[in-house]
């Protein structure tokens, strides 16, 4: 009996032993150009992710779902329930709860702002974003008011864009989606394939390139944007980025400045998904508008922006990240200036769509991927 239980004692041994090595052969190559990276799950359980915020400092951090729940997720990892006093959202194709952004002054005025889409009496939906306070018990949101509506509302469900910046001064910028629309891009009396700037309670500032010009919309910032999904302040030069999808083809970065045209659907690198050239296109660049800083000729389709200029990770400082959802994968782009002089992919072979991609007050990357059991996850460089 003792020489069967050995026996077993060292079968069992040797199984948990085999079980361990075919894990760690199983388990992706987390490699990239400046050593092995860290890669550390924050949360799972959470139904398609689309955005996240950080707390102050032991409050954790929030997450839109995109079915309508806003959570937040505490630093050991714990997902809380919804918050109350969430709008109700247009969650359908593309729409949903989407992005969200404190307030520059949180720590006194505690407003959290909201991007969402909104379904009209007609059927038809648009982006609207508004905002509340966060209750001191960190359980709902206060007095919530809609303070900007996309007019009209024109998408049965895709291209909603929805990214939010705030500028050093306090004025909030919206990268609105054309609603697959395709022309009202270029429609200034519309506020399709827009980047709009609002005051911090949605009203238009009187220094807006378009205010008090007949026929088109005070909000107005940029125009003949497709669907944005990444805006963010790049941190050494002041100015307003912004990413968004093309077609099948034509992903662009562009450097936003007020009044320009960025050209769709009459400059695109990009063509249908038929196959066939895009209708209203005229060429890849188009005299009048801007041609973007980058493209892909290949769409990895990009969601999420974050310019890393942090401390903990040195080498990847002049870097701007980019989450990859057909590509699944985290693009990684060095700047020299306005110039994107390199690309590296990361985490490809983990196989995971990315939605969102910020940089943490503690250095590190913070990603959400964006599947039916999503993820918050941790990424950083090993330390040498």
């Amino acid at each position: 009996m003792r020489s069967l239980a050995m026996k077993l004692r060292h079968a069992g041994a040797m199984a948990l032993l085999l079980g361990l090595l075919a894990t760690a052969q199983a388990a992706p190559r987390l490699d990239s150009v400046h050593g092995p990276l860290v890669l550390q799950e924050v949360a799972g359980g959470l139904e398609h992710p689309w955005a996240l915020a950080f707390l102050p400092q032991g409050q954790g951090l929030l997450v839109s779902e995109r079915a309508g729940r806003l959570r937040r997720v505490l630093d050991d990892g714990r997902v809380l329930a919804p918050l109350r006093g969430v709008p109700a959202v247009f969650a359908r194709g593309q729409g949903g709860l989407l992005d969200i952004a404190l307030s520059p002054r949180f720590p006194t005025d505690r407003l959290l702002y909201l991007a969402y889409a909104e379904q009209g009496a007609d059927g038809l939906a648009g982006t609207v974003v508004g905002r509340g306070r966060l209750s001191a018990d960190l359980t709902a949101l206060e007095a919530f008011q809609v303070i900007f509506r996309q007019q009209p509302r024109l998408s049965n469900g895709i291209h909603f864009g929805a990214r939010l910046a705030f500028d050093p001064a306090g004025d909030l910028f919206v990268a609105l989606g054309e609603n697959n629309q395709r022309a009202t891009a270029q429609d200034l009396d519309k506020l399709q394939g827009k980047v709009v700037r609002l005051r911090a309670d949605g009203g238009i500032p009187a220094d807006n390139p378009f205010v008090g010009r007949s026929g088109a919309r005070g909000e107005i910032w940029t125009y003949g944007h497709r669907n944005p999904q990444g805006l963010a302040f790049n941190p050494w030069s002041g100015q307003l980025w912004s990413h968004e999808h093309g077609p099948r083809g034509g992903d662009e970065i562009n450097l936003l400045r007020a009044g320009r045209n960025y050209g769709w659907p009459r400059a695109t690198h990009g063509i249908n998904y038929s196959l066939l050239p895009i209708p209203e296109a005229e060429g890849r660049t188009l005299a009048g508008t801007e041609a973007p800083l980058h493209v892909w000729a290949k769409s990895p389709a990009i969601s999420g922006m974050a310019f890393y200029d942090g401390q903990r990770f040195p080498a990847w400082r002049h870097s701007l990240f980019i989450g990859a959802l057909a590509d699944r994968a985290l693009l990684r782009l060095t700047l020299e200036g306005d110039r994107v002089v390199a690309e590296e992919r990361l985490l490809e072979s983990l196989q995971r769509r990315i939605r969102d991609v910020r940089v943490g007050p503690d250095g590190w990357l913070y990603l959400l991927t964006d599947e039916r059991d999503g993820r918050v996850l941790r990424l950083g460089l090993a330390q040498p």
